[in-house]
């Protein structure tokens, strides 16, 4: 859970009960009436702690004026989106990080090739010259968005939308027959990836380089689990590739005792 003065943003899994105890202390502790919630299941518990952080921004876009309380652009409905990114005078760019495009994005959208989102203004700044045309953008959940068109609209673009409660939300409520979307949507959790119906999709988290591993990509003769994947199998050091194996090793031995261990994600 990240808490900022601009909102609170995260990810939870608890049953159902405890769900709503955690929804109400929230509430009464922030005074948000109704927060934007997203629900999806897991077939297991898909984090190893909680985590639960104070920052002054919930993304960090970086030096650039962005007030996303106060200006963002138009909000677009899950069900609305088709039509928006099916006119050919909308420049629809993916918000996200590189990696995440990787997996699944919406068909014809632009990738911004960004490693990190205090690069997007970047983007904006050497690709779009044009602040009078329409510019959808989409991101996970909705916040990224909400924050990157706030600077677009203080930099001076005219038509500016996002997609409200990002990719999430609409794998959520569209339906598969009618769905624009491609692949997986990569979420920071022991899931990797949900796709239409918030159902993982069989992708899993590289420990060599952490970036998320198709089924097929796990037949490559390159994959190791836990140690490297056709990514960055020939980038890794031989020192590298031992401190990853014993990594592995003790995660597998605690599984088999039975016992907690932070695993190879986690640090």
């Amino acid at each position: 859970l990240l808490l900022a003065e601009e909102g609170v943003n995260g990810t939870i899994a608890a049953s159902e009960g405890r769900m709503s105890q955690v929804l109400n202390a929230l509430r009464e502790g922030t005074g948000l009436a109704v927060p934007e919630i997203k629900y999806s299941s897991a077939d297991a518990q898909p984090f190893k702690r909680m985590k639960v952080r104070l920052k002054k921004e919930i993304v960090t876009l970086g030096p650039v004026p962005a007030d996303p309380a106060h200006i963002v652009g138009k909000y677009v409905e899950p069900l609305d989106w088709n039509t928006l990114i099916t006119d050919p005078d909308v420049l629809v760019i993916d918000a996200r990080n590189d990696y995440e495009v990787s997996i699944g994005s919406f068909a014809g959208a632009i990738d911004p090739h960004t490693e990190s989102f205090s690069a997007f203004p970047a983007f904006v700044e050497k690709n779009l010259a044009d602040k009078s045309r329409k510019i959808a953008m989409f991101c996970t959940g909705g916040i990224r968005c909400e924050k990157a068109t706030s600077y677009m609209k203080l930099a001076g673009f005219e038509n500016v939308y996002h997609l409200k409660g990002g990719i999430l939300k609409y794998l959520e409520t569209v339906p598969l027959e009618k769905s624009l979307w491609h692949g997986g949507c990569f979420v920071f959790d022991e899931r990797v990836s949900v796709g239409h119906g918030l159902k993982e999709t069989g992708h899993s988290m590289c420990h060599g380089c952490l970036h998320p591993v198709s089924p097929e990509e796990r037949l490559s003769p390159l994959y190791e689990e836990g140690v490297a994947c056709p990514r960055c199998a020939h980038e890794l050091t031989i020192e590298q590739r031992q401190s990853n194996r014993e990594r592995q090793k003790q995660f597998v031995l605690s599984q088999k005792r039975g016992t907690r261990h932070l695993g190879p994600m986690e640090g």
